[in-house]
């Protein structure tokens, strides 16, 4: 059973704080760097496997870096320009870049310290990272043939001087600078050797079983220097990794949206450089040409005493040490679909179904859709895309409902950070197959998570939909938590096809039935609900909001639940990133408290849940989920959508199930206090820790139970209307 600790316990006593003007919100930027902190912090925590450590180190590392050539490189463009506008918090660009700045600086030495911790560790379990002195004759025999046959006919070392420039180094490239100084007549050479981004960061050597050994890439190339620099010897040497602007800027007005983005993809790869990491200890002229020719000043050099490129170690998380990983799971197949020997369609009609993903298997996403691809009554589907795997079984469910003479109609979102490229790649893939490709707006990404079939059931058309929280990726809904329901309700049908309506055709539509959507109306409605829960609580009623999102820096609803606070509401929040809302202060949010959960699935579903003149949990409770967080970004430049659950024993699954259990959670959980800072929960006295991803991996779905029923699925009682 979840243990109702987190529900029952009284609030934190309130603290004075001076929460006058924009000293009411955290920083957005700052309140990142804090998750990223959780994450490395997760890379210390014994109570997790090790070679999942070094997964969470190698995640802190790609999320710092992504953080800099978006983040930071947007707000230092602002500061080159003059730009003093202060954000909703007072901070300055120029005033935030040096909070971050000094933070990340930080971060980056205790992922060193991290990183060696971890590699003494793995050392004791004969997993070994070895330098050029640690290697056998045999090694480096070994080690010739991989150089030869391997690495060698991809290199291409580069002289510095005046006939060979300074080379272009694309964005997260990595290199070796080298000083050489030839034998014969002492002359000096200086030259960047690139290190391939095709080919793996670390080498395996041969070793008895049970024994892995490893050689970084670039101690590689410094063994066999004489074969790139014949008659060379070398005298200094630093590897150094630079990370430049990613943003994309893409014309308002341009005709083919296609080929503009193609354009911005190759910018991107030219942006300014934002960051340099540099080894420790790098000769003078090599560090005064690469910081030269780079055209970067001091306070964006990074200097790294131990591994640049941290983010490569995920390639030491080894599937053959099933010891040092964590326990292995398949996630369920409802039993509802099972009773229907796997007809999706059947399985909805009995009634709506929701799925908790990883827990319950995405794969039923992709068999509505491929089941809808080769049932012959099917006539039209749309779907949503924005990101999704490079082989995709959905994408290639759309193709084959295409060629097979379906109306297809696919909204591929180009604006997908880091992932356009594929999606220009998929939407010609589907092009080619006779779908019809829309591209949404240019002013707004489109974010919402929506599939739509259209069936011929005797005289009428049955529209069957799925809405989800998480994106349509087969691969990443393996460790995201998402929520995704199917339905045929009318309703939510009308309001599927009207979505779609404006997305190909821009026209807004008049009415929504069961759905709010952004950028106009959610925000609207999330306040609203937010004021009723407000006027319950003045009304003497009881007054409760549960939420759980990403991240929460809206600055509007931020002030609303402020308000609500004051009016009396219990406020429990789960955010799992960014939160700009300062909990538990007195006259401010002393009836809101805050927690972060990380572990091993990334918190990624968006749900709120409204008492509506009750306790939460209750059955009176107006229940929602949605693809946005409430943030600027997705309440006001994306379409989003919010969809309220009406199904009691969905209801009921989220509220009493899903939100309980994350409320209940002590074994991944963060407190946010009121000074910014968390507080990690500590074990009973007995050692326990509820964790809510074992209790879901453990326990099924309520909707998803077919004839052996939900009476026996635990979950939180309901609580007395």
């Amino acid at each position: 059973m979840i243990p109702s600790d987190f529900l029952t316990a009284p609030f934190p006593r309130p603290v004075e704080m001076n929460v006058d003007g924009p000293n009411r919100f955290f920083n957005r930027e700052l309140s990142w760097l804090a998750f990223n902190w959780r994450v490395l912090q997760e890379a210390e925590n014994t109570r997790v496997p090790l070679l999942e450590r070094l997964r969470f180190l190698s995640i802190s590392a790609t999320n710092l870096d992504e953080f800099y050539t978006v983040r930071v490189a947007g707000l230092r463009e602002l500061a080159q320009a003059g730009n003093t506008t202060a954000a909703a918090d007072g901070l300055t660009p120029a005033e935030q870049l040096k909070l971050i700045n000094a933070d990340a600086r930080r971060l980056m030495e205790r992922q060193q310290k991290v990183y060696q911790a971890l590699i003494d560790a793995m050392r004791d379990t004969e997993i070994h990272v070895l330098d050029r002195s640690m290697l056998t004759e045999a090694d480096r025999a070994y080690l010739e043939d991989v150089f030869l046959e391997q690495v060698f006919p991809i290199l291409t070392p580069l002289a510095i001087d005046p006939a060979h420039p300074f080379p272009f180094i694309p964005n997260t490239g990595f290199s070796l600078a080298l000083q050489l100084e030839r034998r014969s007549d002492k002359r000096r050479l200086q030259a960047l050797l690139p290190v391939p981004a095709q080919t793996d960061r670390f080498v395996r050597l041969p070793a008895d079983d049970g024994v892995a050994r490893f050689l970084p890439l670039e101690e590689l190339l410094l063994l066999h220097l004489q074969r790139l620099f014949p008659g060379y010897a070398l005298t200094g040497s630093c590897t150094f990794r630079v990370l430049r602007d990613s943003d994309l800027e893409v014309e308002d007005e341009a005709e083919d949206l296609v080929r503009e983005f193609e354009i911005a993809l190759k910018r991107r790869r030219r942006g300014e450089v934002v960051r340099l990491k540099i080894s420790a200890g790098a000769p003078a002229p090599l560090r005064a040409i690469i910081k030269r020719e780079l055209g970067v000043g001091e306070e964006e050099i990074i200097e790294i005493d131990g591994l640049i490129g941290v983010a490569d170690l995920k390639e030491l998380v080894l599937d053959e040490r099933p010891d040092l990983l964590w326990p292995s799971f398949t996630p369920r197949v409802p039993e509802r679909v099972q009773d229907h020997e796997g007809d999706m369609f059947a399985a909805i009609r009995q009634k709506d179904m929701l799925l908790h993903h990883p827990y319950e298997t995405f794969d039923m996403v992709v068999r509505f859709l491929q089941q809808a691809a080769r049932d012959p009554d099917v006539v039209a589907i749309k779907q949503t895309l924005y990101r999704t795997s490079t082989q995709s079984p959905i994408v290639d469910a759309l193709c084959e409902a295409a060629e097979d003479g379906k109306s297809v109609t696919a909204l591929v979102e180009l604006k997908a950070r880091f992932d356009e490229a594929a999606n220009i790649r998929q939407s010609r893939k589907l092009e080619r197959a006779g779908a019809h490709v829309v591209y949404g707006f240019v002013a707004y990404k489109t974010h919402a998570k929506i599939s739509s079939v259209v069936r011929r059931e005797g005289t009428r058309l049955v529209t069957y939909t799925h809405w989800g929280t998480g994106n349509y990726h087969p691969i990443t809904a393996r460790i995201y938590t998402d929520l995704s329901m199917f339905t045929c309700s009318k309703a939510l049908g009308r309001d599927a096809t009207r979505v779609f309506n404006y997305l190909s055709g821009y026209a807004h539509p008049e009415v929504l039935e069961n759905l709010s959507i952004s950028p106009s109306g959610m925000k609207e409605q999330l306040i609203e609900l937010i004021e009723a829960e407000a006027e319950n609580a003045r009304a003497g009623r009881p007054a409760a909001i549960w939420a759980k999102m990403n991240a929460l820096i809206e600055y509007d609803v931020i002030d609303a639940l402020y308000a609500a606070s004051q009016a009396g509401v219990k406020v429990s929040l789960v955010i799992r990133g960014i939160c700009g809302l300062k909990p538990g202060i007195a006259g401010l949010s002393e009836n809101i408290r805050v927690k972060s959960i990380v572990g091993r699935f990334l918190e990624h579903s968006r749900i709120a849940c409204f008492g509506n003149g009750a306790d939460l949990p209750s059955e009176r409770a107006r229940v929602f989920f949605s693809s946005a967080d409430w943030m600027g970004r997705n309440l006001k430049r994306r379409v989003e959508t919010l969809i309220e659950c009406h199904n009691p024993t969905v209801k009921a699954q989220i509220v009493s199930q899903i939100m309980a259990a994350n409320m209940a959670d002590t074994a991944q959980s963060w407190v946010l206090q009121p000074d910014g800072t968390f507080t990690r929960y500590p074990p009973d006295e007995d050692g326990y820790a509820f964790s809510c991803h074992r209790f879901f991996m453990e326990n099924p779905s309520l909707s998803g139970r077919g004839s052996a029923g939900a009476a026996d699925v635990p979950h939180l009682a309901h609580a007395k209307d």
